[in-house]
């Protein structure tokens, strides 16, 4: 069974965020050798719903929020409700900010139902703008014999010209990883992203799509003449 290297519990979120850096950095702070750490990168997969609209705007994606201790490379497990603790020797290749933005952003792309899709500040004339905030990215026991990839994100979709709020949905998913193993946990996490993704893609889609029909609702069929030819 995979152990995890456990830190104080229920330090406070600053000293903990401390922890995680000191940690990061590798024991050469301490004057020992620097211990080798499996960089783990999941490349999660959307298949694309066949309901999803088609849609003909565009749309920025913002990096998304996150606390900076759910924002580590540190790959963060929580074995009992109020603390956390970390993978030893394993972390991720991108932080989860990282890896939500790209996970959502080529499940956009690849799904050609959009006329076009981008980060935040490429430059993209934007019809709306896709902000995310990451509340957890954790494993957690939940009182279970393996943990659960367990991912909740906030979404938000704003008017891009004039920010106005569209729409606000929560998401969340966990999936269970099959043994306790870092690379089992590993393999969790990208069935979770990619589900996640895939349930903020159709969302995206569907509500935008919604929204520019209300605004901007299709033209009405021109009455036919009711004279009668001579």
């Amino acid at each position: 069974m995979t152990t995890v290297t456990s830190m104080q519990s229920m330090f406070p979120t600053r000293l903990l965020a401390m922890s995680l850096v000191i940690l990061a950095g590798g024991c050469s702070v301490l004057g020992g050798n620097k211990t080798p750490a499996t960089i783990y990168a999941p490349a999660p997969s959307v298949t694309v719903d066949p309901a999803w609209p088609t849609v003909d705007w565009q749309l920025a994606i913002a990096r998304p929020e996150a606390e900076r201790i759910v924002d580590s490379l540190r790959i963060s497990v929580r074995p009992t409700p109020g603390e956390l603790e970390v993978y030893k020797g394993a972390s991720w290749g991108s932080p989860p900010s990282e890896q939500l933005q790209s996970a959502v952003l080529h499940a956009l792309e690849d799904s050609h139902k959009i006329k076009a899709v981008a980060r935040q500040g490429t430059g993209l004339s934007a019809d709306y703008t896709l902000l995310t905030d990451l509340r957890r990215f954790e494993a957690d026991y939940a009182g279970a014999a393996v943990p659960s990839a367990t991912i909740e994100i906030n979404a938000k979709l704003l008017d891009a010209v004039d920010q106005d709020l569209v729409a606000s949905q929560t998401f969340r998913q966990s999936v269970p990883a099959g043994t306790t193993d870092t690379a089992a946990v590993s393999q969790a996490f990208e069935t979770a992203l990619g589900s996640i993704a895939h349930d903020i893609v159709g969302w995206t889609l569907v509500t935008g799509n919604q929204h520019v029909h209300r605004v901007m609702p299709p033209p009405r069929p021109r009455a036919r003449s009711g004279g009668k030819s001579g």
